[in-house]
């Protein structure tokens, strides 16, 4: 079953710090998408049990955190 999920990001200065935690997500196998105007993640589609862990570790992989 598809499903999506949204993050809230702390530390994004400007619209390239979403494309470079997109680029994360995707390395990591992950759909997402970014935007630096919200300050969130969007990530779709089959979410597997530990998906908060994998965005959490692609988005600090960017140099970004989660706001909790």
């Amino acid at each position: 079953m598809k499903t999506k999920r949204a993050y809230k990001i702390k530390g994004m200065h400007c619209p390239s710090c979403a494309m470079l935690i997109e680029g994360e997500l995707e390395d990591a196998g992950i759909n997402g998408t970014c935007s630096y105007a919200k300050q969130t993640v969007e990530v779709t589609g089959l979410l597997e049990a530990d998906i908060d862990e994998k965005v959490r570790k692609a988005v600090e992989s960017a140099g970004y955190s989660l706001s909790e």
